[in-house]
């Protein structure tokens, strides 16, 4: 951190600020959550974050609250404050107008609209400008934002849930319920917070599921997106019919009549190019995904994806709840892979962290190969 009259304080407005940008996850896409924190004489003037997409930014939230006590102010942001005209006029602007001495961004934006502009055009207005005090913090918060501008790509969270022996479903395939409540309302708040969800169409054949988010206080519902290659999803599928978005990608070679009936229900239908072996090409999908703006997506699959995704590099972050029982030798394991024969090809995981969740445990990992 470069700067700042108290450094103890500093870091612990800008925690302030950070809790205040999470309480727009979910709401801001493709926004980044940002929170800001205005200070002046030691004492907050004036806070404020980024609820909806279209709605005031953090600086402008905490500038309307603060009034004239901004003049002289020192601003906490979790993000560089923007420079461009979007769907909302420049933070920058806004915080030179207001009169603001410093500003404490935790980082800079990784969007080349912004990308040190915003900084910028604050020092040469006169603003003192430091960056950096709880940085990995901020990015971390917007990890599927930033992904986004440096790669043009997602943010993938692959979500599984498993006995304690690592099985998915019986051997006949009943999977209802392996997991706790107490889960299953966690996983709706990890829905909340993503702006896409993922499966497959076998998923969609075996379980019929919704993929809505339904928390009580109402959650944003993500974009579900199916792949399926032959178009075998059917229009009477949960997740056509469900609140929110649908989105099926196809291969070049699906059926076309198929194709309009999903459309004809109210489904989007996209075709993306297959790899050799006929699955649906990756790489096109992540593609598609990041010029629509999505900046994260929930995977909740079965095994072949799963391990497609894993295995291939394509997963940021593995969610797993755990619960206590066993299925046994005969249930579906939770990745389907082709078998390894030593152990320098495995994939090793940095847990980030263990978490109880009623009678489950869920474990939040990174794993070691990732595109």
């Amino acid at each position: 951190m470069a700067g700042g009259a108290d450094e103890a304080a500093d870091r612990r407005l800008m925690r302030r600020a950070l809790a205040l940008a999470r309480r727009g996850r979910g709401w801001t896409d493709p926004n980044p959550m940002v929170g800001c924190v205005l200070v002046r004489d030691g004492r907050i003037v004036g806070e404020g974050y980024h609820a909806r997409v279209g709605g005031a930014h953090a600086e402008a939230a905490a500038l309307e609250r603060a009034g004239d006590a901004a003049a002289g102010a020192t601003a906490y942001v979790t993000l560089e404050p923007c420079s461009h005209q979007g769907r909302t006029p420049p933070c920058a602007d806004r915080l030179v107008e207001a009169g603001v001495a410093r500003v404490e961004a935790a980082m800079a934006d990784p969007d080349e609209r912004v990308s040190g502009r915003g900084l910028e055009r604050l020092r040469k207005a006169g603003v003192e400008v430091n960056t950096g005090a709880l940085g990995d913090t901020a990015e971390a918060l917007n990890a599927g934002f930033v992904k986004r501008a440096r790669t043009g790509w997602p943010w993938v969270t692959l979500k599984l849930a498993a006995s304690l022996d690592g099985r998915t479903a019986t051997s006949s395939g009943e999977s209802q319920w392996i997991t706790s409540e107490a889960a299953r309302t966690d996983v709706h708040r990890l829905r909340h917070g993503h702006a896409a969800i993922i499966t497959g169409s076998g998923t969609v054949m075996a379980d019929d599921p919704s993929l809505t988010a339904r928390i009580p206080e109402g959650g944003a519902h993500p974009l579900r997106v199916v792949l399926d290659s032959e178009l075998r999803t059917v229009p009477g599928a949960r997740v056509v019919t469900g609140p929110g978005r649908c989105l099926v990608v196809a291969g070049h070679q699906a059926s076309a009549e198929r194709r309009q009936a999903l459309e004809a229900a109210g489904t989007e239908v996209m075709a993306v190019p297959a790899d050799g072996d006929g699955r649906l090409n990756l790489a096109a999908v992540w593609d598609e995904l990041g010029r629509r703006e999505i900046n994260s997506v929930l995977a909740e699959c079965g095994a072949t994806l799963a391990g497609s995704m894993l295995f291939g590099g394509w997963v940021d972050r593995l969610v797993t709840y755990q619960a206590p029982t066993i299925i046994g030798a005969g249930g579906r394991a939770m990745f389907a892979v082709e078998a390894i024969t030593s152990m320098a090809e495995r994939i090793e995981l940095d847990v980030l962290e263990r978490r109880e969740i009623g009678p489950d445990w869920r474990i939040t990992a990174k794993p070691s190969v990732q595109c």
